[in-house]
């Protein structure tokens, strides 16, 4: 009976297919299900409908990578986080980040924690289901990967991707501030929240921290989507995601594979953000900070002022050592819906120059240097790849260090 709505689902949304090649897809949607999905310890349901899995932690997917596969991995990881273990290891933060976490305000909460929380010894897993993977495709493998033709914008063009399967041409445009030509160790900010709207399932709309290295693309990506082809929804989402070959056949979305480990039993990666700012009314942002332990050399994830894990350095070639760019900002995907330059909105959806309440920020900019100190950007520069659509302005005062607004409604009169 499972099987026969799933594959009635599946002939819905893709349009008629035949019998006989939609079950082989629905065989195939299970058994990736099966291999992401861990048994619960205990199930919660988020009022934005998603469920969440508490599992185990050493059942997490981040223990079927080659090199944390083992019991003694396991063991380690979880010895490593015994109180005194974890005193030792607050003392490896970026020192200027520390004399913060005494006064430091979680400003936007995870909304699946007004149902429940998870128990000592687990972590919370957003449930993946069949509809999730039809709406993003149909492709179990491709699932919560980004397409290798969607690699960065290393030299800071717009990336365009040519049309793939289902016949859609694409652009990624960025608005976005960054760092290049030094060592970095990690990098922090403070992103301002909103839930911009998003054109269609094959676009999304994020504001997120990067650090890259190398010319083979390593990169680590953390902060928050808009993501309906992904989620099922528009909410704004954390979110992490990397690759150690310019998304070519590493890395995922959150926790969709093996590689990043999560520590955290309070933090849902891919979990909806509650609430978002509004236009003239309260503000809300989240802290990202992502550093390189110098004893062990793994980057650390801290959302707020909860570590939430890390990805292991035999992840990266490149960034095994440090990064050679930062970058912040917002990005954007264009399908070019009706032959127009999408209404997917950056950041709030309004032009950097409406200022604070209106328009989208970043703040308290800072790298992290070869001391494991945190620092401001020097000669930050900024780039947008289309200022009529989506544009950037920065700043530094006192009160938010280094900042910038950025952001854009997409189509419109100077948008056409």
């Amino acid at each position: 009976m499972i099987l026969l709505w799933k594959l009635l689902l599946l002939l819905l949304l893709l349009g008629g297919s035949q019998v006989a090649s939609s079950t082989s897809v629905l065989e195939e949607i299970e058994q990736h299900l099966k291999r992401i999905n861990r048994p619960p310890v205990k199930t919660i349901e988020s009022p934005d409908g998603d469920i969440i899995d508490c599992i185990l932690i050493q059942h997490q997917p981040a223990f079927d990578h080659p090199g944390l596969r083992g019991s003694t991995a396991k063991a380690c990881l979880l010895l490593s986080f015994t109180l005194t273990e974890m005193k030792t290891f607050d003392e490896s933060r970026p020192v200027s980040h520390q004399h913060r976490l005494q006064s430091l305000e979680q400003r936007s909460f995870q909304l699946w924690q007004q149902h429940g929380r998870c128990p000592s010894g687990t972590i919370p897993q957003r449930r993946t289901t069949t509809k999730d993977i039809l709406r993003f495709g149909g492709s179990a493998r491709k699932y919560g990967r980004k397409s290798h033709r969607s690699a960065h914008h290393r030299k800071f063009n717009s990336s365009f991707i040519p049309p793939g399967a289902n016949g859609v041409s694409m652009s990624h445009e960025h608005a976005i501030a960054y760092v290049q030509g030094g060592e970095y160790y990690g990098a922090r900010a403070s992103i301002n929240v909103w839930n911009p709207a998003v054109e269609g399932n094959s676009e999304f709309s994020l504001s997120q921290v990067w650090i890259l290295s190398g010319s083979i693309g390593n990169s680590i990506e953390a902060g928050w989507q808009v993501f309906p082809g992904m989620y099922g929804d528009q909410y704004p989402r954390l979110f992490i995601y990397w690759t150690s070959d310019s998304y070519q056949a590493t890395g995922c979305y959150n926790l969709l594979c093996s590689g990043f480990v999560q520590t955290s039993t309070e933090i849902l990666i891919g979990g909806a953000i509650a609430p978002s700012s509004s236009s003239d009314g309260t503000q809300y942002d989240i802290s990202i900070l992502i550093w390189k332990d110098p004893q062990e050399g793994n980057w650390w994830l801290e959302y707020g002022d909860r570590i939430v894990g890390y990805w292991p350095a035999f992840l990266f070639t490149e960034l095994a050592s440090s990064a050679s760019v930062v970058e912040w900002g917002g990005e954007v995907v264009n399908t070019r819906p009706q032959g127009k330059h999408t209404s997917t909105k950056m950041g709030s959806g309004m032009y950097a120059d409406a200022g604070f309440s209106r328009a989208s920020y970043f703040r308290d900019l800072r790298v992290v240097n070869e001391r494991n100190s945190l620092q401001l950007p020097s000669n930050l520069q900024t780039y947008a790849a289309h200022p009529n659509c989506y544009n950037i302005i920065q700043g530094i005062d006192k009160m938010w260090g280094s900042f910038f607004y950025y952001g854009g409604p997409g189509n419109s009169p100077n948008c056409p």
